[in-house]
Parts: structure tokens; C-alpha cells; sequence
């Protein structure tokens, strides 16, 4: 563990607050992730409320562990994305259709507009948006039941 050139702490409002090796102190920081499916705890810029980067972390397993947590806790709570683990249904192979999923999340339903709201991350990997503008993984295809992998295979 490398010592970082910023302390990091919660303001009495609850934000971020860096504080830089000058002493000068930016308030409502927000982490924001470089490669949040490739590398998700790799390159992540700390930004202050002017859209400027104050500092970088090449690693977050390169932090203190007080200064981790709280990174990904801001994280966890401004990113949501669920995991898909099995299909259940879809009401129509026509869109839009409505999808019955299990996450890592648990069960939900989602309205899929269009098949152009399936986009392909690398070989294995699915990103789709329901029509509220969530984000659902399916981390590898690979790993999904055959129902699963039949039902998607009409939308693709």
C-alpha cells in the first residue's frame, strides 16, 4: 500500500471531501470509474463538483482501508447495476417486450424497447437498457442456463 497525496472524509452532509496536500479542501467529490466493466477497480479519477479531476488512483487495492471503503461505498451508491443470472420469460419475441429476470438482486421485470438495447461487450459479455434507462449485465453468456440462452438468442 502506497501512501495517497489527499485525505479523504464525509463532510457533516454526508459528500466527499478531499483534502489536498496543500491543505485546501473540495467538498461534494465524486469517484468516477474509468473502466467500470473491464478493470472496475482500476483508474478511477476523484472529481470535483467543476467536472475537474483532483486526483487519480491507478489502483483501489493501493488505498488505505479507510480511504477504499469510502470510495466504494460512493460508488455502490450512484452505480446500479443489476446482474442477470437466468431469464424466465419474455412476453413476446417482438419488441417492445417485457422480461422477467433473476438477478444478483433478486427477481425483477423490465420493458426491453428495442433490440438495438442489447449491445455486445466482448466476446462473452451483454449489456442491456430497459426503457427507464437501466442497465442490466450479463457477465458471460456462457454462464447461462439453456432457456436463458435460448430466449436471448431471438433478440440477437
Amino acid at each position: 500500500m502506497t501512501p495517497v497525496p489527499f485525505q479523504l472524509t464525509r463532510d457533516p452532509h454526508g459528500r466527499l471531501l478531499l483534502t489536498a496536500p496543500d491543505g485546501s479542501e473540495h467538498a461534494g467529490v465524486q469517484p468516477v470509474r474509468a473502466f467500470p466493466l473491464a478493470a472496475p477497480a482500476e483508474g478511477i479519477a476523484l472529481m470535483g463538483t467543476d467536472g475537474h479531476e483532483l486526483a487519480w488512483i491507478d489502483h483501489l487495492d493501493d488505498l488505505p482501508d479507510v480511504t477504499r471503503k469510502l470510495i466504494e461505498a460512493e460508488l455502490a451508491s450512484r452505480e446500479f447495476m443489476p446482474e442477470i443470472h437466468r431469464l424466465r420469460q419474455v412476453s413476446t419475441f417482438a419488441t417492445p417486450s417485457t422480461w422477467a429476470v433473476e438477478t444478483d438482486r433478486g427477481e425483477t421485470r423490465f420493458i426491453l424497447k428495442g433490440e438495438e438495447d442489447i449491445r455486445r461487450l466482448g466476446a462473452a459479455a451483454l449489456l442491456i437498457s430497459d426503457s427507464h434507462g437501466v442497465q442490466y449485465l450479463i457477465r458471460d453468456l456462457s454462464r447461462l442456463d439453456k432457456t436463458s440462452r435460448r430466449l436471448l438468442d431471438r433478440f440477437m
